[in-house]
């Protein structure tokens, strides 16, 4: 399936929010998730279904100081 990842055409065939995530190698990181405009909580990564063309932002949290 063809999703918009972060501005980007990808190919995925993740059927949930949580797959994607595996997938992408970010569990244990702290992540924030933008699915067609809207947060998605992380208690609903894993029943959140993904769909042709849906665009999602991941945006990596990066410590500093």
């Amino acid at each position: 399936m063809n999703i918009i990842l972060n501005g980007k055409n990808h190919q995925s065939q993740a059927a949930t929010v949580f797959e994607l995530i595996e997938e992408l190698g970010y569990v244990g990181k702290r992540i924030a998730v933008e699915l067609n405009g809207e947060i998605v909580p992380k208690s609903q990564h894993a029943t959140t279904a993904l769909n042709e063309n849906d665009q999602l932002e991941i945006v990596v949290a990066v410590g500093g100081g």
